[in-house]
């Protein structure tokens, strides 16, 4: 496991596997180890992954000020990892929350990036975000069998209730969350719990982290291919969200996966690496 100390001395650590030309790999959660991304489906057949945990999680050290959570302070650590790496410029794919952290890489340093893969990512880094009603409506055509119906009721409780929403109402979501609530997605929810950190996922887009119109001003000036890959049936970011976010990008598209969920190389493993793969070999 190798690690490298980032510009605060903060020892982080990233896992490689695979073979074949790096792919920086974000993690979301937001704040959960990056083991969770396993293979993604494969990909480690051509590419060597290189999974970062993010510092607090995983096997990556907790900052000495914890204040450097939030994800504006985590930008320097990827240009660290790239600096360690050795690499002139890079290819990263970000999932989730950890697609924050790359659009803002992305800004601060455009001529770094070779290719960008932005899988289901949420997008507060540019303020774009579905309202409740088309959250509903994404996970409403799963409606008319368990436990997709209770889990839109649960849905619905945490996105139109006055009140808060109880852990309860979260852990009922959560089969929204994968294209099969099959035995492997109930072991990867299962999972998740012990590979968050709490305290950096409550500071990750904390007051401060954001400053959406420089963001936009500076995706502008990226250059490289962007991939923004959306899941059918995911409803953070919906399928329409997520061609605004490939929208702002001088050469972003979107794709969107059939059947899939906010975790779409579990729902389609194959289809998944192929389509990254193709993108990262040739920008389309």
């Amino acid at each position: 496991m190798p690690i490298f100390n980032t510009y605060d001395g903060t020892a982080l650590a990233y896992h490689v596997r695979g073979e074949g030309e790096p792919l920086v790999c974000l993690p979301g959660g937001a704040m959960r180890a990056s083991t969770y991304l396993g293979d993604l489906g494969g990909l480690t057949a051509g590419r060597r992954l290189i999974l970062l945990d993010l510092r607090g999680t995983g096997d990556s050290a907790v900052p000495a000020d914890e204040s450097t959570y939030r994800v504006d302070h985590q930008v320097a650590d990827v240009e660290a990892l790239r600096v360690h790496l050795g690499l002139e410029r890079m290819d990263v794919l970000a999932h989730s929350a950890g697609g924050n952290l790359a659009q803002l890489y992305a800004a601060a340093h455009p001529d770094r990036l070779r290719r960008l893969v932005l899988v289901t990512p949420t997008c507060w880094a540019v303020d774009l975000d579905a309202t409740p009603e088309q959250r509903l409506e994404a996970v409403r055509v799963r409606a008319g069998s368990e436990p997709y119906d209770t889990a839109i009721a649960a849905y619905e409780r945490i996105l139109t209730a006055a009140g808060t929403p109880t852990p309860a109402d979260w852990r009922e979501v959560m089969p929204l969350a994968y294209g099969r609530w099959d035995e492997a997605a109930r072991a990867h929810l299962a999972a998740s719990d012990g590979e968050k950190n709490p305290v950096a996922a409550a500071a990750y887009a904390g007051p401060g982290a954001f400053d959406p119109p420089a963001t936009r001003a500076g995706l502008r000036g990226v250059t490289g291919e962007v991939l923004v890959l959306a899941g059918e049936l995911d409803s953070n970011p919906t399928p329409t969200l997520a061609a605004d976010l490939a929208g702002l990008f001088p050469q972003g598209i979107v794709d969107v996966q059939a059947a899939g969920a906010h975790f779409p190389w579990l729902d389609d493993p194959q289809r998944f690496a192929t389509r990254v793969e193709a993108f990262l070999a040739t920008g389309a």
